[in-house]
């Protein structure tokens, strides 16, 4: 690690810039992990036997974070500052990759197209907001331009005779958002025949 000299570290603070350095955060498995994914598991076979779902209709969607970084794992920046971009990528059961949602901060002026840009209007139909990671409106998105659109392709790329009632699993972490009672009842009314199965906090990678 570079040492740096006292008279550069006051000028830091003067600006208030802080120290920035990459890292993992904690998660703590629950002590009855391997019984809460083999029900998981098996509820997730249920719904496949039950409602005959091939591997191209179960999609699993794991939101990430990809850190900001300029070769180095660490970096001088503005304190309180954020670092980090979320990803929302997706694949099928089948080795599928989706396109991936970037979920991008945009708080201040700086950040975003100016007023006069002749994309700018298009740049606030994509949605820059104020946080960095999903909400109600992101995960609509989602939905209705990636999810939804893949599994309908697939449906028919499958020559599935009743694409009405072919059911799809879509697997997702149970972040605050995704088992909100407005998300839930959303895609309830708007996406009926997508099964969401949530894995428990923290054990995403366990269960894969």
């Amino acid at each position: 690690m570079a040492v740096i000299p006292s008279l550069h570290f006051r000028n830091f603070q003067e600006i208030n810039w802080s120290f920035h350095a990459t890292t993992c955060a904690a998660q703590k498995l629950p002590e009855n992990v391997h019984e809460i994914l083999t029900e998981a598991a098996l509820r997730e076979a249920y719904c496949i036997h039950t409602y005959d779902i091939p591997a191209a209709l179960r999609i699993n969607t794991d939101q990430t974070q990809t850190i900001y970084q300029q070769g180095t794992n660490a970096t001088w920046n503005q304190k309180g500052d954020c670092q980090l971009l979320p990803w929302e990528p997706s694949i099928s059961a089948s080795g599928e990759l989706l396109p991936f949602q970037a979920i991008y901060q945009g708080a201040t002026p700086a950040s975003c197209p100016n007023h006069e840009s002749p994309f700018y209007n298009e740049a606030q139909r994509l949605g820059f907001r104020d946080k960095y990671w999903s909400t109600m409106a992101i995960m609509k998105s989602l939905v209705n331009e990636i999810i939804a659109p893949y599994f309908a392709h697939k449906k028919d790329e499958l020559e599935i005779e009743d694409l009405d009632n072919q059911f799809s699993i879509w697997k997702i972490d149970c972040w605050s958002v995704h088992k909100s009672k407005e998300f839930l009842s959303w895609m309830e009314t708007t996406h009926p025949k997508i099964i969401i199965i949530f894995v428990l906090g923290n054990c995403m990678y366990a269960c894969s």
